[in-house]
């Protein structure tokens, strides 16, 4: 919804509207949220409603003062699961000071800078998600298990895939939210289902990204569900990806999406940390489908990143589901717009399947890091990540334990 906050003050008042959440999201990519009544609304869209954010991961240690909550009024969006009458919405939020300045660890205001940023270089990014998850039962106490909702396989459909009218509620909800699935289909492993999205400008993409995720975890409770989106949920089973799909254009009309994709490539060790940012994601890469190496290709899926031969968009396949969406876009914006400037060349393409690759080969590959440890090595040491991310944002992802 695209409005003002003079519209959406009539907006509350006309729509019986009770609560307004406003969600931001943490460093590490979880949303959280303050409800105010309509009485603070005004407020909130002129000066901010205080919090103190000294109990929330990652951005604690950025001040002993409180912070503010600024909501975006163009993100206004019903949620659809609480009631009709006397109605809940939401709108994603600045984190600012009081000094009407921005917070250092505002990731979605980094990834609004570098869409200006790339703007005024005359080049526009979009992105695509395609975001994997395991549904789970739950005991007698509503607690997560280990059993997987089904043992149904890749595109398997009912009475083997019992995720069939889970994912159909999803869609739904999403839809009444202003967000348009492009498809979803049971996943390989046991339980697993995906969900993919059409291209948008990069702030809308990561919110959308960051939506999904509470509406999967929100209608899998209704259930008697949990939703996983961990990197490595079952041991000898598929990852959880989130595959990101880039698009890029130039305002002259410039073919540049081989230059942006040889972008990617050139920083990706660095940017790991950010794009795959738990221990278990180690786990992840390397195994099933999920990439190891530094390569691409315009057909193989087993590459980091695939470019289909009509050159419309590059697909980086080595992401999970954990990243903040924010980060992950911004970084990715960054590395291509730096490709496009210098004009970078992308490396021979790789067509192999490396996971049957003769050992000569796979030894002459540059590979993704291994452990956390490595990544966050990687990224502290790197003048891209330096230069892309202020310092407080990079402390909190390299010395997290």
């Amino acid at each position: 919804m695209n409005t003002s906050a003079e519209e959406i003050l009539q907006y509350v008042r006309e729509e019986d509207v009770k609560f307004i959440r406003l969600a931001f999201c943490d460093v590490f990519g979880r949303m959280k949220n303050l409800s105010v009544q309509p009485g603070e609304l005004e407020r909130a869209l002129t000066r901010g409603i205080a919090f103190n954010p000294s109990l929330i991961r990652g951005i604690g240690g950025e001040a002993a003062e409180d912070l503010f909550l600024r909501p975006d009024p163009a993100t206004i969006s019903v949620l659809p699961w609480r009631p009709e009458h006397g109605r809940v919405v939401r709108m994603f939020c600045t984190l600012g000071r009081a000094d009407g300045s921005i917070s250092d660890m505002d990731t979605r205001s980094l990834l609004r800078k570098a869409v200006s940023d790339a703007g005024a270089a005359g080049v526009s990014f979009s992105f695509g998600s395609r975001m994997e998850f395991y549904l789970f039962e739950t005991d007698e106490r509503g607690e997560p298990t280990d059993r997987p909702l089904d043992r149904a396989g890749y595109m398997d459909i009912a009475p083997e895939d019992k995720g069939e009218n889970v994912r159909r509620e999803i869609c739904l909800t999403l839809e009444q939210m202003g967000i348009l699935p492009e498809s979803s289909h049971h996943e390989e492993g046991p339980g697993q289902n995906e969900i993919d999205f059409r291209h948008a400008d990069p702030v809308t993409a990561a919110d959308h990204a960051l939506t999904f995720r509470g509406v999967v975890s929100t209608i899998a409770a209704r259930n008697g569900l949990y939703a996983s989106f961990a990197p490595k949920p079952l041991p000898g089973q598929p990852g959880n990806g989130f595959h990101v799909q880039v698009s890029v254009r130039k305002t002259d009309g410039e073919e540049v999406l081989p230059f942006a994709a040889a972008g990617i490539l050139e920083q990706i060790l660095p940017i790991t940390a950010f794009l795959n940012p738990e221990e278990a994601s180690y786990g992840r890469l390397g195994d099933h489908r999920a990439p190891k190496y530094v390569t691409w290709s315009p057909k193989n899926r087993s590459q980091l990143l695939r470019i289909p031969s009509e050159g419309k968009y590059a697909e980086l396949r080595s992401p999970d589901s954990t990243a903040n969406p924010y980060l992950v876009f911004t970084l990715l914006l960054r590395a291509g717009l730096a490709g496009v400037q210098k004009r970078l060349s992308l490396p021979e393409a790789t067509e192999t399947d490396l996971r049957n690759a003769p050992a000569d080969l796979l030894a002459g590959l540059r590979r993704l890091p291994d452990s956390a440890e490595e990544a966050r090595k990687l990224a502290q040491t790197s003048a891209f990540v330096q230069t892309c991310l202020p310092e407080t944002v990079i402390r909190a992802y390299c010395e997290r334990t």
